[in-house]
């Protein structure tokens, strides 16, 4: 069975499209295809407080290609969701009307505290020490959403407004990295040696930037040298250089910004990169409801 998770964010929608296999109560999901179109929602929304008709536009067309690239694929189940740019959008309720209309589909707006879990659900499809911790850090455009997981149980988790796009816009408040600071020193009793997981097309970056193969760690100092690297040349050097994509060469600086201050903060020297996201944990999520 194929199933189809979409993901709206601010910097970019995804389309992921996963087939799921069940043998003996046992699942086993492998990626079929993944579709990226650089609508950048937050651009609008950090700034102004509302979608544009033109970026209104965008969505809607590529909500529509997401719908062929479907058929194609004959998915049987999907679900699309909405993150942070939509949930602070004062004109997203006309918004989801609009490609519900237009694109003929019904999409649902996730809390931080859904959007965090459905990212933390990722967990448990990695071949982790059962026994370990880790900071399960996931940096989007608009939020990053950090769960501590201990002896393979999530103990805490909450989703932050500060994310790439945002800060580019400079709409990050003063206090968030306050209140990410006094969480994150909270957490950090009786915690032990903690090794961070780190989530979202930034980081995949910079391990792919880093020359790292599978399962392999990145280190902070690594992921330090490179964010001195890469902000010591401008957007088109950034470009040509580092071979980055633009809607990914601007942002990547505030991605290693915040993966650096979370990691220095709660005391973190190295960092798992699964390469997986929300996407990912929707459909796994579904999985999970179809076989029970």
């Amino acid at each position: 069975m194929k199933l189809a998770a979409i993901d709206i964010g601010s910097n970019a929608i995804r389309l992921l499209i996963e087939e799921v296999r069940q043998f003996n109560g046992n699942i086993r999901i492998d990626k079929v295809s993944l579709t990226r179109v650089p609508v950048r929602l937050g651009e609008d929304v950090f700034t102004t407080g509302r979608i544009s008709e033109e970026r209104i536009r965008q969505l809607v067309k590529t909500m529509r290609a997401f719908w062929y690239i479907m058929d194609v694929h004959q998915v049987e189940i999907f679900r699309a969701c909405a993150t942070s740019a939509m949930r602070e959008a004062k004109n997203s309720e006309a918004v989801l009307k609009t490609i519900e209309r237009e694109a003929n589909f019904k999409v649902e707006i996730l809390s931080g505290q859904s959007e965090a879990e459905l990212i933390f659900s990722n967990y448990f499809a990695q071949n982790l020490n059962s026994k370990g911790n880790y900071l399960y850090i996931d940096v989007g455009g608009g939020s990053t959403e950090i769960t501590l997981i201990r002896s393979g149980k999530k103990i805490k988790g909450k989703s932050f407004p500060v994310g790439t796009v945002r800060m580019l816009a400079g709409k990050v408040q003063k206090n968030v990295w306050k209140d990410i600071h006094q969480w994150l020193s909270s957490m950090q009793k009786n915690s032990g040696k903690i090794v961070a997981i780190g989530t979202g097309g930034n980081v995949n970056t910079l391990f792919k930037l880093q020359g790292k193969k599978p399962q392999e760690l990145i280190t902070f100092q690594e992921i330090k040298s490179l964010f001195d690297q890469l902000s010591a040349v401008d957007l088109d050097e950034r470009i040509f250089t580092f071979k980055l994509r633009p809607d990914r060469a601007d942002v990547i600086l505030p991605a290693c910004e915040i993966y650096l201050r979370i990691m220095e903060t709660a005391k973190i020297k190295q960092m798992l990169v699964p390469k997986v996201g929300l996407s990912d944990g929707i459909i796994l999520k579904m999985a999970e409801d179809l076989k029970g």
